[in-house]
């Protein structure tokens, strides 16, 4: 159930979604906000997960990369429909979570980060070694653009509308999860395990079914990413993609739905800013956004710990409580009882 305090944000992020393309209106733009819509499917799972949880990832491109491989796979060397493929990509993925994490997720703090590292590292090589069924780092091509109701959404437009209609289905059932019991207990569980324990709650049941749901997000995103491109390679899933993600979470603000998707936003266009201007100001090649993106992370822990959007909220706080009226002592009229007047 979403309250008044909780659909505020949303009406916004409504408007925004429409008001974007018609500000915006080429196929560039439209192209980089499907891009952030998508890495907004993975952020929020994480955001669940870290912020939330308290369990840190660092492998989370490997679920978002058997998302797009199953999807890819399955509709072109089986000629199977989309939709059919993404709920089998789905599936699979959010098994393998579940039997993944009933181990892993008995490791604490930065073993745990390496065991989910260990986890990418593995599928990408899978990735990049199953020739036969991958084409390798050929890359998969020909994956056909989905088909909803009839309707191909073959437009960057159509498909920015639906990618971001997911996201808002996804942004509802995770402000949903984190304003309810589950809510509170994965708080408890990112305080104190010990303290959470003690009152009778079974942490690794909760642990493991955040984890697969954050799986489960990775590879629905996946999916969308390989249908949008229409062609995916190993890179795309590479440690280095899962580190991308980590960063987007924490610049927004880990322990905020709407920070994972700021994140997202500013990460992306940032990266895109600098892979266009950066090499013509300095003779530089490569993936220099890299380099950015670690710089931005260290600024941000350093001085905004909790992320822009958690600290922007802070902020905004203590100007409207500074801003507000104080009413005078004199202005107040007291009954006999000491109580306010009507």
């Amino acid at each position: 159930m979403l309250y008044p305090s909780r659909t505020k944000p949303l009406i916004v992020m409504l408007s925004t979604i429409i008001v974007l393309p018609l500000l915006f209106n080429n196929s560039y733009m439209l192209s980089l906000f499907i891009l952030i819509g998508i890495y907004s499917m993975v952020t929020i799972g994480l955001s669940l997960l870290m912020g939330y949880a308290g369990q840190i990832s660092l492998g989370h491109a490997a679920f978002f990369g058997l998302g797009a491989y199953f999807t890819g796979v399955l509709t072109t060397s089986y000629q199977m429909s989309s939709w059919i493929a993404l709920i089998v990509g789905v599936l699979v993925t959010g098994l393998l979570a579940f039997v993944i994490g009933i181990p892993i997720l008995k490791l604490k703090e930065h073993f745990l980060a390496f065991a989910t590292i260990g986890v990418n590292v593995i599928v990408f090589i899978l990735l990049l070694g199953l020739t036969d069924i991958t084409k390798g780092a050929a890359g998969l091509s020909g994956i056909p653009k989905l088909n909803l109701f009839g309707f191909v959404l073959q437009q960057e437009l159509s498909f920015y509308y639906f990618i971001w209609g997911i996201v808002v289905l996804i942004v509802i059932v995770s402000l949903n999860i984190v304003h309810s019991h589950v809510g509170r207990v994965l708080r408890g569980i990112h305080d104190s395990e010990i303290a959470t324990k003690s009152l009778g709650i079974n942490v690794a049941k909760f642990k493991l079914h955040i984890f697969v749901l954050s799986a489960i997000f990775a590879a629905v995103a996946g999916s969308m990413y390989a249908h949008f491109m229409n062609f995916i390679t190993p890179s795309t899933f590479h440690i280095l993609v899962s580190i991308q993600f980590l960063v987007m979470v924490v610049v927004g603000g880990s322990q905020s739905i709407w920070g994972a998707i700021a994140g997202a936003f500013l990460m992306t266009m940032l990266g895109e800013w600098v892979k266009d201007y950066l090499p013509l100001l300095f003779d530089v090649s490569g993936e220099v956004e890299i380099i950015v993106y670690g710089l931005v992370l260290i600024l941000v822990v350093m001085f905004m710990p909790k992320g822009l959007i958690p600290t922007g909220a802070n902020l905004y706080e203590r100007v409207k409580d500074k801003v507000r009226p104080v009413t005078r002592k004199e202005d107040v009229v007291v009954n006999e009882n000491n109580h306010p007047a009507d």
